[in-house]
């Protein structure tokens, strides 16, 4: 289904515009949501890394829509979003669903539920990230758009990476844990995507 929006959604320079304005809000709520979890003193240079890059990110796809056309999406209004009630609400919701079940499961609270739900929470958005992109740049490709996403790629793929080797470190058994984070940002992924479906021409 998100193929079949997205070639939908190139075609159309204001669907378009408000596509790169919804992941850049997205990205840009991200690196926020990175930032609130840093402790006050014990901040990593990973940590430091991601939230820059996630910001980078959000600059980047913003500074992409003057490729499509300059005139739109100049902020993040609910009218220069696409599904703008579902975009702001996909990442809270992930966030208090994880920390809910890395609360119950671990029996965290204060910084450590923090740091092990930007950890586990920012997993699932690495994972998610590595399909969307390359699907978004396949939509491109296909009708040559001077908009592209290489290397956000790129960089997603490298700190997919590094949360897993942040969550090596964290529980030996961190994968069945990610499977269960996966499964909850899934559905949140799936309305998403019915909300944005639900918004597009009937041809999509």
């Amino acid at each position: 289904m998100l193929a079949t929006n997205l070639k939908s959604i190139v075609s159309d320079n204001v669907l378009h515009a408000k596509w790169l304005n919804t992941l850049s809000y997205m990205e840009n709520a991200g690196a926020k949501k990175i930032s609130a979890s840093e402790h006050k003193e014990d901040v990593n240079l990973i940590i430091l890394k991601h939230a820059a890059e996630e910001h980078r990110h959000a600059y980047y796809l913003k500074k992409q829509i003057s490729k499509v056309d300059e005139s739109l999406c100049k902020t993040y209004t609910n009218a220069e979003l696409l599904s703008p009630n579902h975009t702001k609400y996909y990442l809270h919701a992930l966030d208090i669903a994880v920390c809910r079940y890395l609360k119950a499961v671990f029996n965290l609270s204060g910084y450590d539920l923090k740091f092990a739900a930007y950890l586990f929470v920012t997993y699932a958005i690495e994972v998610r990230a590595d399909e969307l992109y390359p699907i978004y740049q396949a939509a491109l490709d296909e009708v040559k758009s001077k908009v592209n996403v290489k290397s956000i790629i790129l960089e997603e793929e490298g700190h997919l990476e590094e949360m897993m080797n942040q969550l090596v470190s964290f529980s030996k058994d961190w994968e069945s844990h990610a499977a269960e984070v996966i499964k909850i940002e899934k559905a949140l992924f799936e309305d998403w995507v019915a909300a944005l479906t639900a918004e597009l021409p009937i041809s999509a």
